[in-house]
């Protein structure tokens, strides 16, 4: 671990991907501290469950010796996927092998997000995560950073690691290279106590997800094992039609107005999550890094997850893709073969650039096919080529 001796590191942003680097590096014995906007622990998480694959999320997680604690918390079943049209029939289930085993290429279990950082948090040095860090700016001091946060604090980093998201403001320091529009926005709610409040969903959704498409438009529900459903429509618009549409998306009754207009002559039934929801729904326009994408790199910055390869959620791959980025910068940065910090930073970059551009070439694919006039028929025939046993 020659290349971090005496060096301090600072992760900002303590999402998935933050969190499970600086666990990897404190087991090298590495100095690191991950710097957090939230204002504490105890906020609640936000978004649907994750489903962790094998190759990515859960490869990180065993080389962080964390799988004890993630087998006592996912959700056996909440992997379990309908395919729906938009008159609310039902035209594929798609439920994972009650007898799978838990390994192997096909076990991607399904885990909330709360209980995921829950997991890692615990497993890190007390002190380790710096809350109420809100990332303003940094500039250059000797050879290492100085960071500067919202609460008018400081700190002082020899390696700055950006895990701060879609809109990473340590991003720029890096590259002026930006995303660019995928074509599709998408509006984010929740219900909580969904069996109360929206029996009629809470039956279909069934403890896992629901794909419902129809007009070259989405709904997608996923279930929570706080008993909620986080849901999202997925809709072609003008890139800015999330400032321009007029809507106060803190009223429930313009939302629910905009649903029944858009989705026009889909089913009464996917009413209730507006009728129920809470009345704050978020609105996603969604971005994707360009595929060629290069950049310098730098012996004492660089970047994972979202903030390097930023694409939208519809083939479930953005926190796989983090945590594996990740595991393979830690694996870089503790190199006893890699002679200084650049070449290790460069090294990782590039393997990281390679994976993210195909993986997100697939993914702006698959968002297409699924905002098409064929959307269903694309996504049965995708799960059974999946299920097929030559495959």
């Amino acid at each position: 671990m020659h290349l971090l001796n005496n060096k301090k590191i600072a992760i900002v942003g303590g999402g998935p991907g933050g969190l499970t680097l600086a666990r990897l590096l404190q087991i090298s014995g590495a100095d690191v501290h991950v710097y957090e906007r939230d204002l504490n622990k105890d906020v609640r998480v936000q978004g649907a469950t994750l489903d962790l694959h094998d190759d990515s999320g859960l490869k990180a997680l065993r080389k962080a010796g964390l799988m004890e604690a993630f087998q006592a918390n996912y959700r056996p079943g909440a992997d379990k996927l309908r395919i729906m049209d938009k008159h609310a029939h039902i035209v594929m289930d798609e439920d994972e092998r009650e007898n799978e085993p838990e390994s192997g290429e096909y076990f991607r279990p399904e885990i909330d997000r709360g209980p995921l950082r829950k997991i890692m948090l615990e497993s890190l040095q007390p002190g380790t995560v710096i809350w109420d860090s809100q990332f303003v700016t940094m500039s250059s001091d000797g050879e290492g950073w100085q960071l500067v946060f919202q609460n008018g604090h400081t700190a002082y980093a020899d390696i700055v690691i950006a895990s701060d998201g879609a809109n990473s403001k340590i991003r720029p320091f890096l590259t002026p290279i930006r995303p660019f529009y995928s074509g599709v926005t998408m509006v984010e709610g929740v219900v909580y106590d969904s069996a109360t409040v929206a029996p009629t969903l809470h039956q279909l959704v069934n403890g896992g997800k629901i794909f419902a498409m129809g007009d070259e438009k989405t709904l997608i529900f996923s279930a929570k094992g706080d008993g909620s459903l986080v849901f999202y429509t997925g809709v072609k618009t003008d890139e800015h039609w999330y400032r321009d549409n007029g809507i106060d998306f803190s009223d429930k009754a313009q939302v629910l107005a905009w649903f029944k207009d858009t989705y026009a002559g889909w089913d009464a039934s996917w009413l209730e999550i507006f009728d129920q929801g809470l009345p704050k729904f978020i609105v996603r326009p969604q971005y994707c890094m360009p595929l060629d994408q290069q950049w310098e790199a730098q012996s004492n910055l660089t970047m994972l997850g979202d903030a390097a390869h930023l694409m939208p959620p519809f083939a479930g791959e953005g926190v796989n893709m983090a945590m594996l980025d990740a595991l393979e910068l830690s694996e870089w940065l503790t190199s006893e073969t890699v002679s200084d910090l650049r070449s290790a930073i460069a090294g990782y970059e590039q393997q990281m650039r390679t994976r993210a551009s195909a993986i997100a070439k697939m993914t702006m694919e698959q968002t297409e096919a699924l905002h098409s006039a064929g959307a269903i028929d694309h996504m049965v025939s995708m799960f059974r080529q999946s299920d097929s046993p030559n495959n």
